[in-house]
């Protein structure tokens, strides 16, 4: 059985998994960075059916991951630690829905809301330091990549002068798309880090999730230990930074492409359309790991036995043509609304979709409201794109302002 490359060498992410579900079918045999077997799941309704029976008959949880513990893959994989991180999207059943349950507690829809003038604050700041820049300017750096991180940096009360170290560390992480033994060691600094913010909140609370998260009890009284806020946060902030930075340079690029499209939007106000168009067919988040089947099963036409690592490829599953039609690569903001699975479905349906649906919707609409003739400066075609086995976006976005 031949192994494909994930990632493959001189390709974008997005553009393999799709490729792969095209030529190879919906769930396809990869071979992971450091030579780690694993099934590439890449059709919207094989991804859908393994959503749909979470915790049941496919696992969160790399204990259930068979060659992480017989000898199989090495002691020292540099992925081990991304796929045996022990927070929330590593938990099945019970022990996901307390951890979740407590969470929500402090991470509530008022909360969400309560961000909005802040963001629209920060935003414009933002973009009255670039117009001074000039006509060119990159957009990623003055833009797109520092206001999520702002946000989400301010949300969990990380102080300033440590906002630019936690960048740093999040980019590193989440960029593994080789098996570097950087990741280890930078995932070992990040989570002495947040041991050090939550102990830092548990002595003098303030008015930040991370406050919120160590106040919150269920009930009966539980609450999250600190080991398992560390993860929380780690989580969160991961998820929070860069998914959020390349989902809204990635809606950039897609409008820039397609005047027609940038005119509705701006001329309808179609924000939440573009917002939700962008998820569907140019979302941030191509592939997660993993998930692992509790039995033997048959998804995709495919067999594969138990205890094996499935990565789902949700880049792959908004433009499968089998569920949005022969247009399916198309960028298209008028297009009926569908059920795209960009933040996932079910149990594990993404904690953060309301504050990156509001964050994207504000950063673009204030965006092309200030510079309504905004423009790429390179072809699209020729923009440089991050090399992450799980997210993608363009690592610099050089644009015209007028």
């Amino acid at each position: 059985m031949d192994m494909h490359p994930l990632p493959s060498p001189g390709e974008r992410l997005s553009q393999t998994v799709r490729r792969l579900r095209e030529e190879a079918g919906p769930v396809v045999p990869v071979e992971l960075p450091g030579g780690v077997a694993a099934w590439l799941v890449a059709s919207y309704d094989a991804v859908n059916e393994i959503l749909a029976h979470d915790s049941d008959l496919y696992s969160n949880d790399p204990r259930n991951f068979t060659a992480l513990h017989d000898g199989t893959i090495a002691a020292d994989w540099p992925l081990r630690y991304m796929v045996q991180a022990d927070h929330l999207l590593m938990k099945d059943g019970a022990e996901h829905r307390r951890l979740r349950g407590l969470i929500n507690r402090a991470f509530t829809p008022a909360l969400v809301h309560a961000l909005e003038p802040r963001i629209r604050t920060l935003a414009g700041e933002l973009l009255d330091r670039m117009a001074a820049e000039g006509g060119r300017v990159d957009l990623v750096r003055h833009y797109t990549e520092p206001l999520p991180v702002t946000v989400i940096c301010e949300l969990f009360g990380v102080p300033a002068q440590d906002r630019g170290q936690v960048r740093d560390w999040i980019k590193t992480l989440v960029a593994f798309g080789t098996a570097s033994p950087e990741l280890a060691k930078t995932g070992a600094e990040l989570g002495a880090y947040l041991s050090a913010h939550v102990r830092w909140r548990r002595r003098e609370p303030g008015d930040d999730l991370t406050t919120a998260l160590c106040l919150a009890r269920d009930e009966d009284g539980d609450r999250l230990i600190d080991d398992e806020l560390v993860w929380v946060l780690w989580a969160m902030m991961m998820s929070g930074h860069e998914t959020t930075v390349h989902l809204i340079t990635n809606a950039v690029v897609a409008l820039c492409s397609d005047r027609a499209q940038l005119d509705a939007a701006i001329a309808g106000d179609g924000w939440a359309e573009v917002v939700e168009e962008t998820l569907r067919s140019r979302g941030s988040v191509v592939n997660a790991l993993c998930r692992y089947p509790l039995r033997d099963v048959r998804i995709g036409g495919v067999s594969v036995p138990a205890g094996q690592a499935l990565v789902i490829g949700f880049g792959a599953t908004g433009t499968d043509p089998a569920r949005f039609g022969e247009d399916a690569e198309r960028f298209d903001v008028s297009r009926a609304p569908e059920a795209h699975l960009g933040f996932g479905r079910g149990e594990h349906f993404c904690l953060g979709a309301p504050l990156a649906r509001l964050e994207v919707g504000i950063a673009l609409s204030m965006l092309f409201t200030r510079f309504p003739g905004l423009r790429l400066a390179v072809d699209a075609g020729d923009l440089d794109y991050t090399s992450s086995i799980s997210t993608e976006g363009p690592t610099e976005l050089p644009v015209l302002l007028r």
